[in-house]
């Protein structure tokens, strides 16, 4: 097991580096039509720009997640975004394939949702899900958060760190394996998963 130090600078980079969605053609092939927008994330959060209350709606989401009923169900997934992060819209359109109900809400300043949801700096990509009780961040294959539903491991979540190329909403030339890692309430890290989009 690992423990995680904190960057706020890891994080900064993460949320400048994600842009709009790019339009696909037919096939679904990504047709780049412009330089992507920045995440400025901490003139945003200088600025106020936030929600009133988001952060601690998060933590209420996940307190108040109550056991599912039916167990062919998938629970609802809220997922919090920045309005331009295109790679975060593709993911919400991956997880909507998958079969799972998402609630994506756009946010100017992400970072308090995920400070309260506790992402630890250096597992933070470009989006924050809350979903049964469980923290799922970034660009996650739908099949690892199933995974993560079924299996209720004792864990705060599961992140993949980053913004790995091949990755659901990621997709493109130069594709390399990446792991799903989870964290819990101290802070230790294991790896989840081992994931390679090649095959």
């Amino acid at each position: 097991m690992t423990q995680l130090r904190p960057s706020v600078g890891f994080l900064f980079l993460i949320l400048v580096a994600c842009g709009p969605a790019e339009p696909r053609d037919a096939d679904g092939a990504r047709a780049s039509d412009g330089a992507p927008a920045s995440h400025d994330a901490h003139a945003l959060h200088a600025s106020g720009d936030v929600a009133p209350g988001v952060a601690g709606e998060a933590t209420a989401t996940l307190a108040a997640s109550p056991a599912r009923t039916d167990a062919d169900a998938l629970p609802k997934a809220l997922v919090y975004k920045t309005p331009s992060c295109g790679c975060c819209s593709l993911w919400v359109d991956h997880m909507r394939e998958a079969g799972f109900e998402v609630d994506a809400r756009d946010l100017n300043d992400i970072i308090p949702v995920k400070i309260d949801a506790g992402v630890p700096p250096r597992m933070s990509s470009c989006h924050t899900t809350l979903i049964d009780g469980y923290v799922v961040e970034g660009h996650i294959p739908a099949e690892h958060v199933k995974r993560l539903l079924e299996e209720r491991p004792d864990v705060v979540g599961i992140a993949v760190p980053g913004m790995p190329i091949g990755s659901p909403g990621m997709e493109g030339i130069g594709a390399r394996p990446y792991q799903v890692l989870s964290w819990d309430r101290e802070g230790n890290v294991e790896v989840y998963a081992e994931v390679d989009p090649r095959r």
